[in-house]
């Protein structure tokens, strides 16, 4: 599975980028590490949808069923 990973800071966190090619050509994942799991975080104008819950978006699914079948 084909990525390009940017990062950048927003509100004094550092996010990871993931820009995908290939299959999931479209596709670009943020995310972030918290210090505790009840944290609040304010996310940037370039988060349109929270999916950490939802498990289409993990690795290991992408590589099985890609973005574009969706």
């Amino acid at each position: 599975m084909a990525k390009t990973r940017h990062k950048e800071t927003h509100g004094g966190k550092v996010w990871e980028i993931d820009v995908f090619q290939g299959e999931n050509e479209g596709l670009v994942i943020a995310e972030v590490e918290l210090e505790r799991a009840d944290e609040d975080v304010a996310l940037p104008s370039f988060v349109k949808q929270e999916v950490s819950g939802d498990p289409r978006y993990y690795n290991s699914n992408l590589a099985l069923k890609p973005f574009r079948t969706w």
